[in-house]
Order: structure tokens, then C-alpha cells, then sequence
């Protein structure tokens, strides 16, 4: 892979910046891999607790439809030109940390 912005770099300077990128390169990989790790013991468990409470299962259902309704009303409102501050998120409501940033 060649880099005109490593013309002018020493041979060792170049070394060094192919290995940082290595590196960064590799870390990231290892973050997305622990990432997706934990997304798929997310999944399970949540498929778990569904799976044993039907009740649950239910109410997660209508809160997310409550929540599709909410962000399609937002997203209309949005096309009509309305700049009115987005209504609180159902889920937030539920667990209040969940609404910030």
C-alpha cells in the first residue's frame, strides 16, 4: 500500500507510522469483536427473559410499538415543518437514563 504523504518521512518514521496504523487497526478490531461479543450475550439473555414471561414479552412489544408511533408522529410532524422540541422517547419514561445523550 503506498502513501504519498510518506515521500518525505525517513525510512524508520515510515516504519513507525505503518506500525502505529497496525496497531490502531488491530485495537479496533479487538473492540468491534468484544462488541459483537457482548451484543450476542445481549440477545440471548433478552431472548431468555422473553421467552420465560410472556407478560414481558407483551409489554416490551407495546412499548415499542408506542415508540415507532412516536418517531413516525415526530418524523411527519418533522416533513410538516414543525420545530416543536421532540416529545420524550416511551422507553425513556421508563428508565429516565435512557434519554440522554
Amino acid at each position: 500500500m503506498y502513501n504519498s504523504e510518506y515521500d518525505d518521512l525517513s525510512f524508520e518514521e515510515q516504519l513507525q507510522l505503518s506500525e502505529s496504523l497496525m496497531i490502531r487497526r488491530h485495537n479496533q478490531r479487538m473492540f468491534l469483536r468484544r462488541n459483537a461479543q457482548l451484543l450476542q450475550q445481549e440477545l440471548e439473555l433478552e431472548a431468555e427473559l422473553l421467552e420465560g414471561n410472556p407478560e414481558l414479552a407483551q409489554a416490551v412489544h407495546a412499548f415499542n410499538l408506542q415508540e415507532i408511533q412516536a418517531q413516525q408522529q415526530g418524523s411527519f410532524g418533522v416533513m410538516q415543518g414543525d420545530s416543536t422540541p421532540k416529545k420524550q422517547s416511551v422507553w425513556s419514561k421508563i428508565f429516565p437514563g435512557l434519554g440522554r445523550s
